[in-house]
């Protein structure tokens, strides 16, 4: 056990908890005035950001990461004013805090308020994606949280540069700076200690990264868990889809972005269908370098097409590989999602409402789209202000997880006098 760095950890959450007890109090005014400081600060230290980003891209190459990785890591001028962008999203939308959610009066005369207030402090763990500190950073003090937030090593150099601009933009609204913190130790257990939850600091754990973290944080987590094992996401094209809209949608879905937990993994279409709009989509695909690997079915569509084995259908790609299986209706369509997928995204494609409500009405996912793009799902898409991760579970929160999602509520019971029986 390496005492210097759990003591290290245990301060770090010792300081989160006191700041969370000040942001429970903090204005909205002085909150808002955070972001305008941070898209300043991290505007005024761009050029140190890119640097720190820079050095992790060669290292992470240097160290074998393949394409799909470098492109999350990766930040430049474009990504950081989305940053920006994101946090000035945040600083718009109406305070969580006290709001009240519901209100009602006892025949007794005692009046009940169920109120919102902040979850305290948030430990958040993520792999290589730096901008999620700034996402993660923002929502958090939006919603009157602390975080403490854990890199992987790759990005761990751009989230320190990032974090330490969110920092100047606390004291400067006069806010406590270890709202916002971020553990340097690349030591894996320092990642041990959070999921301890350093001695009752913590009191949820968000995990954003593949399949190993997140399974690593929800089986060795003792504190509650917001997270998703995979984003193993299906396009399924119905016998009544509009072919135009089915073939944008499908290659939106799959390439707009392959490394994000949104993008598609597998297509599935209806045999009806599948031999007059299957070739042009396997094509259009193989013209962007997706590679496809498909059921016997759809290997008969074109010659290029990969055979596809029983791992495929349960695999996250995120890369420029795409598993498409003939379905024989809509209702082998929803078997094979409830078998094969993860509760993260799943889309129709079709112009039949009795279809739309059959798919909607038999999966279980946290986002059903109807004729739209599987890359919508994400907080900002969905009018959140960004999100500090997608929740496949159930329990508190679903699906983008925001800034409404990163309160829980109190009841504050008001009377006169009254005693009970």
């Amino acid at each position: 056990m390496n005492i210097d760095l759990k003591q290290q950890l245990y301060e770090m959450g010792q300081k989160a908890k006191n700041a969370a007890s000040i942001l429970n109090t903090s204005s909205s005014q002085q909150k808002n005035s955070f972001f305008n400081f941070a898209i300043e600060e991290i505007n005024t230290q761009k050029d140190l950001i890119l640097k720190a980003n820079a050095q992790d891209i060669t290292n992470a190459k240097n160290n074998g990461k393949d394409g799909a990785f470098i492109d999350r890591l990766t930040l430049n001028g474009e990504r950081l004013d989305s940053m920006c962008k994101t946090l000035e999203e945040i600083k718009l939308f109406a305070d969580p805090v006290g709001k009240i959610l519901a209100n009602w009066d006892r025949p007794n005369g005692l009046n009940i308020s169920r109120v919102s207030t902040p979850l305290g402090v948030i430990g958040l763990i993520f792999e290589s994606r730096p901008n999620v500190a700034s996402d993660a950073g923002g929502l958090c003090l939006k919603s009157g949280n602390a975080v403490i937030l854990r890199s992987g090593k790759d990005g761990l150099g751009s989230a320190l540069a990032i974090v330490a601009a969110l920092r100047s933009a606390l004291v400067k609204a006069k806010l406590p700076e270890d709202s916002i913190q971020i553990v340097s130790s690349k030591e894996r257990e320092a990642a041990t200690y959070m999921l301890e939850g350093l001695n009752g600091a913590i009191d949820v754990i968000v995990p954003r990264g593949g399949k190993s973290l997140v399974a690593e944080v929800e089986r060795s987590a003792k504190v509650p868990v917001f997270g998703h094992l995979e984003g193993i996401c299906h396009v399924y094209i119905d016998e009544h889809a509009d072919e135009t809209k089915a073939l944008e949608i499908c290659i939106n879905s799959k390439m707009r972005r392959t490394g994000v937990c949104g993008a598609a993994e597998t297509i599935l279409m209806h045999q009806d269908i599948a031999a007059i709009f299957g070739p042009s989509l396997i094509q259009k695909l193989s013209s962007l370098d997706c590679e496809v690997r498909g059921c016997d079915k759809t290997q008969l569509l074109d010659a290029g097409v990969i055979p596809a084995i029983e791992e495929d259908w349960s695999t996250e790609y995120l890369a420029a590989i795409v598993s498409i299986k003939v379905v024989n209706d809509i209702g082998e369509a929803v078997e094979h999602i409830n078998e094969y997928g993860t509760g993260h995204t799943e889309s129709i494609i079709s112009e039949n409402q009795e279809a739309q409500n059959h798919f909607t009405s038999s999966i279980d996912s946290a986002i059903l789209m109807i004729n739209a793009s599987t890359q919508f799902a994400d907080g900002g898409e969905f009018g959140l202000g960004g999100e500090i991760g997608i929740a496949t579970g159930k329990f508190h929160a679903r699906g983008p997880v925001g800034i409404d999602q990163l309160t829980s509520f109190k009841y504050i019971v008001s009377g006169n006098g009254q005693i009970r029986s």
